[in-house]
């Protein structure tokens, strides 16, 4: 063959190529594409389908507490209270004592009353002085009484068998006032105050 006959079998073949390149169709690819486009309707679709759930309104929650309820409680045992014992004498009897403080008189002038009612019984020292004219007596009688009270109450003892074993009356603090005087002075008013104490014990039989 001549070197022509050979150009034109080789530009031949390459124009058979090209045709049959051109001729083959490209269906892969489109059905690669509609495959796609199927899926996407279909995701489509099912999105449209499936309905949206509604929220329901949570219900509110009342604040308010309820009320305790009160819980029985159990009264205490009350326990019986032994009597006290009053302080014994030298003597082995008991002592009952009462006092009073700060009272508005001057220790001298209670001494003057209590040393009438020392040793005496009871109604005697009552009626002593209930008949005696100083103010301070009111306050010895209320002070007896107190002591008697103790005695029944508090130590079980009557009132009738007591005799007084000792009264005392000592000084309290003494309050200080200026009144004033001539010549643009002053002169102090000492208003005095005391102590009373009383000690009670069982007549001897």
């Amino acid at each position: 063959m001549t070197p022509a006959d050979e150009k034109k079998d080789e530009v031949e073949t390459e124009v058979v190529d090209e045709t049959t390149l051109e001729e083959t169709p490209v269906e892969p690819e489109v059905e690669v594409e509609e495959t796609a486009a199927e899926e996407t309707e279909v995701e489509e679709t099912e999105v449209a389908e499936e309905p949206v759930a509604e929220e329901k309104p949570k219900p509110k929650r009342s604040r308010a507490k309820k009320p305790a309820e009160p819980k029985a409680e159990e009264p205490p045992a009350e326990k019986a209270k032994p009597a006290a014992k009053p302080a014994p004498s030298p003597n082995g009897r008991p002592v009952v004592h009462a006092h009073a403080k700060y009272v508005r008189t001057s220790a001298r002038k209670a001494r003057l009353v209590c040393d009438h009612i020392r040793g005496k019984s009871v109604t005697e020292a009552r009626a002593i002085l209930a008949h005696t004219p100083r103010a301070v007596a009111e306050d010895w009688e209320k002070l007896l009484n107190s002591a008697v009270a103790n005695a029944e109450h508090n130590h079980e003892l009557l009132g009738d068998d007591l005799r007084i074993l000792s009264v005392t009356a000592d000084e309290g603090p003494t309050l200080k006032r200026f009144r004033p005087r001539a010549m643009g002075r002053a002169s102090r008013i000492r208003k005095r105050t005391s102590h009373l104490s009383i000690a009670l014990t069982p007549k001897e039989q």
